[in-house]
């Protein structure tokens, strides 16, 4: 089983797609996204996942349990990924990663790496298909996401309010209204923001770009509302 990291094997074949993997449970999990069995049970709601760890994770949102902290504010999360993406914040200098088809950028190694799955996926194939509409996915976790557009269900709910959510980090979100916690600091003038869109908005202030073009006129814009409001003059005068 190790010798196929270096050998690069991987016997076990997908059996609806195009698929295959070094270790035969590695087959097992991904083939419930075809089957659709979820064989892990939440005891408090219901909610079924395809995934043990998705159950574990789901499960700290009746319990509350936050065990990864981060080491230089001693602030504590549900999951690891959103604790990494919190460390963005201590950081000086903050990196950023390119993805060497597109150049793309990313500020986290990892955002890179899932990102240029894209392009490394074989002559375009999207392996992932929704049994519903047919529509196909490069990436496992974009197809569970789409999945819940057809079933309806919004597990994810505000202990505050009752209000429900498709996916936790909508709910995260809307938690924040509650709390008025601004998680996300600019490293330049150390502003707060509820929401990282937000910050990323703020932070052209400081590096003056400006990614959103009028087709019309070539003007660009640091914002996309500005963009809209701008697109009405053109309106305005071909109406004229």
């Amino acid at each position: 089983m190790h010798e196929r990291i270096h050998s690069g094997e991987k016997p076990y074949q997908c059996s609806y797609c195009v698929m295959s993997f070094s270790r035969s449970q590695a087959l097992k999990r991904h083939e419930r996204t075809h089957t659709g069995e979820k064989p892990f049970q939440c005891s408090q709601c219901g909610n079924s996942f395809t995934l043990l760890a998705h159950l574990k994770s789901h499960e700290r949102t009746h319990t509350g349990e936050k065990p990864f902290q981060c080491s230089q504010c001693g602030k504590s999360f549900t999951r690891l990924r959103t604790l990494i993406r919190h460390q963005g914040i201590h950081k000086e200098g903050r990196k950023t990663f390119h993805c060497s088809q597109c150049g793309k950028s990313f500020p986290e190694l990892w955002g890179v790496k899932i990102h240029e799955r894209i392009h490394s996926t074989h002559r375009g194939e999207r392996p992932f298909q929704c049994s519903q509409c047919g529509k196909r996915f490069t990436q496992l976790g974009n197809l569970n996401l789409h999945k819940i557009i057809h079933s309806g269900d919004k597990p994810y709910h505000c202990s505050q309010c009752g209000k429900s959510f498709i996916r936790s980090c909508h709910l995260k979100e809307h938690e924040k209204t509650h709390t008025g916690e601004k998680s996300f600091q600019c490293s330049q003038c150390g502003k707060s923001f509820a929401r990282l869109w937000n910050l990323k908005e703020h932070e052209r202030i400081h590096t003056g770009e400006k990614p959103y073009h009028c087709s019309h006129c070539g003007k660009t814009f640091s914002r996309l509302r500005e963009l809209k409001s701008h697109y009405i003059s053109h309106t305005l005068i071909q109406g004229e």
